[in-house]
Order: C-alpha cells, then structure tokens, then sequence
C-alpha cells in the first residue's frame, strides 16, 4: 500500500515538471526596445533654389564680433523738480485781479494774481514812516558829529542822537525785511520810497520760472493766508526718467552713462544717467536711477510709461546677423552656402545685442550664411520636406 502511493506522487511530479518545461518554452523571445535614430528631417539637408530666388540671397561670412549686453527696464516720467513753481500767498489779504489761467504758457516774473491786503498796506506805511524816521535821525546825529569836533556839544549830545539813530534805522530795516520776505523786490521798494507805490497797495504774486500754468487755485474775490498755494507752474522741457534695476545689473553703469528712453508709439532718445540710489529699496531690493532727458517739443509726459535700455559692450566673439536665424521643424539655425547649395545647418545660440546673435555651435569662422532671403530658403526648405514625404 504504501509502495502505491509512492509509485503514484512520482509520475505526478514528473508530469508538472513536463507541462512546466512546456510553457516555459512557449514564452516569445525578448526583444531589445526599438531606438528612434531618425534625424530631423530639415537637419543638415542641402536645397538647391531655383534662380529667382537664388538672385534674392545675400551672403556674409561669419566673424568674430562684440555683442553688447543689453539691460532693459520699465521706466516712468516724472517732473524735474528744478524745473516746477509752486506760487503761494505770503500775506492775507484777498485776490483782486488774476492775469492768466490754467494752461497758459508764463514767463519769469509774469504776473500771475493781484492780492489786495491791509496788512500790506500797514507795512507799507510803517515802512515809509521808518525810512523818514531813519533820514531824520541820521541827519542829526551828523550835524551833531561835525559839532563835536568843534567842541560846541557835550559828549552826551552825540551819544544821545547816535543811539537815536540806530534805533530808527533797525526799526526801518527790519520792517524794510519783512517787505521783501512777502515778495517786494529791492525796485518796488525804491518806488515806494520815491512815493510811487501802487494804488491799493496790491501784492502781486509772479512766476520765479518760465513754465506752463497746470493747476490754477485762486478766483477773484478769494480769501488767502499765508501758505496757501495758488497756482503752480511747471517746465517740461526736460524731465526725469526713473527705473529701477537689480543690484547685480546696478552694478555695472556709472553716473554719466547713457541711455536709451523709448516711450510708447514715440521715437526713442538718449539721455545720461544722472543718479543711481546709493540705498537699495526695502521691499524689492533693487536700486532706482534717474535719467535727466532734454524734452523740448514736450513728447515725454510726466508719468506715463516707457522702456529704459542701457548697454554695455561686450568682447568680440563668433556671431552672425539677427536676420541670418530661422526655426524650421522647431529647429533654430542658419543656411550656409556650400558651393552652388545651401544647407540648413543647426546651431546653439547665445547672447543678443545690437542685431547680432551669438553662435557657440554649429559653424564655424569663414562659414558664409544667408543674412537676406532666409524665408525664402525656408519655404523652398519645407516644400522639398513635403515633396519627399519624410
């Protein structure tokens, strides 16, 4: 019984083993992954385009040539403050007469406003009565002078009429300062003094600079106090242009640099920087400059928008023409002339500046590439690729 059972486990075993040797024999070979070798096909293929456009090709070899670094930036305009007035009350008084009104173009010391006051005319009087107290004075205190000499008055006399004296010229300076504080000139003053001072005695409020009038804040009959600000005229004939730039690029210009303002839909202009902040901003950690631009004929406008571009040149180094560069089949290179074909050749690019790439692969000095026709070589490029249906 026993000796059965054996028997019979055997031949069980050995059928598995057979039936598993089956299989393992009926598994499909292996086969390494397929490699996709095929090249782009517009690489490296020479073209041969037919005479009309053969005659639209212009060639140049390629050379060594600097490419600038260029550093942009979004700039804004903004007023030159030496170049804006704000006009201001020095007195109380009440405004008689305006001469001009937002918008007009002023010159220096045009008169803007008239401003009646009785403080003015208070002044005015003390002034004059000052300056006669002080003539009197002084004509005595030299009578008394000359009298002294002769020893026909006291040492007390003098002494008496010198102080006299210097007590009513003070008194009339100091009067005489207070005038020319709120805006009388040294000629208005003398009018006063010849008695031709102005009827009502008006302060007149005029423009320190030559400037467009844009913001007008005085009516006739208004109130004014000191400090109030009336009118403000501004010049932009020159204007400032800020950007700001990293610390890294900050780094590389100077005061005296020029650069390159282009506002929107305007031609561009040059102008020097001016300033760079000797503080980096605590937010975001870059570095304003200020560009001091000649603005005559007014095209820059205080706070719009524009592109601030500076350069630094850069070494020479294997470059070829902006317009010698293409992209066919998501491929960016050039066409070299080779004999009577021409040959999409790849290349790995590097800096731009000044219409000129860099090339760090892909040709070599003395190559001829095609810097006019590219598109069309392209297009005859991309027909044979069709034609040929790789």
């Amino acid at each position: 019984m026993i000796r059965r059972t054996t028997t019979s486990g055997i031949i069980t075993a050995t059928i598995l083993l057979l039936a598993g040797c089956g299989d393992r024999g009926a598994e499909p070979p292996k086969h390494p992954p397929e490699v996709d070798s095929k090249r782009s096909a517009t690489s490296t293929r020479s073209i041969q385009p037919p005479p009309a456009v053969r005659d639209r090709l212009r060639t140049e070899p390629v050379t060594l040539h600097p490419i600038p670094e260029v550093v942009t930036a979004p700039g804004e305009v903004a007023l030159d403050l030496k170049q804006v007035a704000k006009i201001t009350s020095r007195i109380e008084g009440q405004v008689e007469q305006i001469h001009v009104q937002l918008g007009d173009r002023v010159k220096p010391s045009q008169p803007l406003a008239a401003i009646g006051s009785l403080q003015l005319d208070q002044l005015i009087e003390e002034y004059l009565v000052g300056k006669a107290q002080a003539n009197v004075a002084e004509n005595s205190f030299r009578r008394t002078e000359k009298l002294r000499a002769d020893d026909i008055v006291p040492e007390r006399k003098l002494i008496e009429d010198k102080g006299r004296y210097l007590e009513t010229k003070a008194r009339y300076q100091h009067t005489r300062e207070k005038l020319v504080n709120m805006g009388l000139s040294i000629s208005e003053l003398t009018e006063l003094e010849r008695g031709r001072h102005q009827e009502g005695h008006r302060y007149t409020l005029t423009s320190p600079i030559a400037g467009t009038v844009v913001a007008q804040n005085a009516v006739r009959g208004q109130g004014v106090a000191p400090g109030n600000e009336l009118f403000e005229v501004v010049d932009t004939s020159r204007v400032w242009v800020f950007a700001n730039l990293s610390i890294e690029q900050a780094r590389k210009f100077k005061e005296g640099d020029t650069g390159t303002i282009t506002p929107k839909g305007a031609k561009a202009m040059t102008a020097p920087l001016t300033y760079l902040a000797p503080v980096a901003d605590e937010t975001t950690r870059t570095i304003q400059v200020r560009f001091e631009v000649a603005n005559p004929q007014g095209q820059l406008k205080p706070r719009e928008y524009v592109d601030v571009t500076l350069t630094l040149p850069g070494s020479p180094t294997l470059a070829v023409p902006v317009s010698a560069v293409t992209t066919a089949d998501k491929i960016r290179g050039v066409f070299i002339e080779q004999e009577s074909a021409y040959t999409f050749m790849p290349i790995d690019i590097g800096r731009e500046g000044g219409g000129w790439v860099e090339v760090r692969k892909g040709v070599k000095r003395g190559d001829r590439v095609v810097i006019e026709g590219v598109f069309d070589l392209k297009n005859v490029l991309l027909k044979e690729h069709i034609g040929t249906g790789d």
